[in-house]
């Protein structure tokens, strides 16, 4: 492989802020795996966010965009899985596979597409330094013929059209949107473009917590919904705290601690089983690898307040929740699934095509 723009990439980054900023390019924001896709005649490598190879697990993306794509380019974008008009993020980490007969057989149940936003590279030209402006329209003229799974994302200079996309396209499984100033260039592991993500609240068990890394502190808090059958479901985890604030957090969650998890509700979480029927901490992952799940349980007794931006399935915070507040005017029995606000169904075709 010999192109302009040579692995590893680190993909340009985004920070938050609260509102769609005017006078910018849009796109949403979507919720898969960020990938630099580099094609070079025959040869085709995808990239992750931290520059490792993603290529092996998506054999049929690797293939369309063999087959799709300019002879020889570099481009930005993400992979997702689609399921029933909406993506799915929980599909998508599915693919991660050690074991080639699993990721061929995923590559047919599970098919991934490729949503290019970025062209770093095309033919022997270098495009890193020109605006976004100008990237843009190399893109979408180079991909003015490509056909599903591989797609251009759609883009508007249109600050109402923006905000309608970021109210709608949640239905379908995407994550907000992302603006980038029309005269950026390209830089790689800089946060020079801006998301602004969908926020709610919902008040939740507190049931048990994991010590930090670093010593005897709180690394995070351990999060549970009650659902229609009154079972505590394991829903995610707030983590972002001052270290001050981890070290305080043991004192006071001390009258809540369980001497050992019998009688929690969470008791079996060491079970391979049990998490087939329920959402546990400490479920066996190939992310966790040889990482050390255990976990303090407490009481579910004290109910906390915590930001989220959406629901992956119904069942878990996508991202970690950000605590907000103790509630102790709210009984962890009222923590249910039916707090939460759910989006409007919207359909993915709508946004990319059939």
């Amino acid at each position: 492989m010999d192109l302009p723009v040579m692995p590893p990439v680190k993909p340009m980054l985004a920070k938050s802020v609260a509102r769609i900023p005017p006078d910018m390019h849009y796109e949403a924001k979507w919720d898969g795996f960020r990938a630099i896709v580099f094609r070079d005649g025959a040869e085709v490598e995808l990239g992750s966010r931290t520059g490792k190879p993603l290529t092996r697990y998506f054999p049929e993306l690797v293939e369309a965009l063999r087959e799709r794509l300019p002879e020889r380019c570099v481009l930005d974008g993400e992979i997702v899985v689609a399921r029933e008009g909406r993506l799915d993020f929980d599909a998508l980490t599915e693919r991660i596979h050690p074991a080639d007969s699993r990721v061929r057989m995923l590559a047919e149940r599970t098919p991934s597409s490729f949503v290019a936003f970025d062209l770093l590279a095309l033919a022997d030209e270098r495009l890193l330094d020109l605006p976004l402006t100008d990237r843009r329209s190399l893109l979408t003229t180079a991909l003015a013929e490509v056909t599903a799974p591989v797609h251009v994302a759609p883009a508007t200079t249109d600050l109402d059209v923006a905000r309608q996309w970021f109210d709608q396209y949640e239905g379908a499984g995407l994550d907000g949107v992302i603006a980038k100033p029309l005269a950026g260039r390209y830089l790689q592991d800089q946060r020079a473009m801006y998301k602004i993500k969908h926020e709610r609240t919902a008040d939740v068990v507190v049931a048990g917590y994991r010590f930090h890394k670093s010593g005897p502190v709180v690394g995070s808090l351990l999060l549970g919904l009650y659902d229609e059958r009154g079972a505590l479901q394991h829903v995610g985890v707030s983590a972002a705290f001052a270290m001050k604030r981890r070290a305080e957090l043991v004192e006071e969650l001390e009258p809540l601690r369980m001497d050992d998890a019998g009688g929690h509700p969470w008791a079996a979480w060491a079970e391979e089983a049990a998490h087939e029927t329920a959402r546990l901490p400490g479920a066996p992952s190939r992310w966790s690898g040889k990482k050390d799940l255990s976990w303090v349980p407490l009481r579910p007794e004290w109910v906390a307040e915590v930001a989220y931006d959406h629901m992956e399935n119904g069942a878990r915070f996508r991202h970690t929740a950000r605590f907000r507040r103790w509630r102790p005017d709210r009984t962890p029995e009222s923590c249910t699934y039916a707090q939460l606000e759910e989006p409007v169904r919207y359909d993915l075709g709508e946004i990319l095509g059939p």
